[in-house]
């Protein structure tokens, strides 16, 4: 993950956490299916780096890899914990 960490620019790493509370929102959500709750906090993700940075190109970009590090933060946790 630290790798992944690297390529993300300073004022986009504070999306990691805002998404990640995003994604827990929609798994409470009923009617959210699992597999959709990834590519809901990809479209999130790209949408608020755009917004950060104002420029589209680096926005998609960096919206990328910080839903990308939120999923695997999110995997990390559950599959460490289900470990046993």
């Amino acid at each position: 993950m630290n790798d992944l960490i690297e390529f993300v620019q300073e004022q986009i790493i504070v999306l990691v956490p805002v998404l990640y509370v995003i994604g827990a929102m929609l798994k409470n959500t009923p009617k959210m299916p699992d597999w959709l709750i990834p590519w809901t906090l990809l479209i999130v993700g790209i949408l608020l780096a755009v917004l950060i940075m104002g420029d589209p190109l680096q926005g998609v970009i960096q919206g990328i890899l910080v839903a990308g590090a939120t999923v695997m933060a999110h995997q990390l946790i559950k599959q460490t914990g289900e470990r046993e």
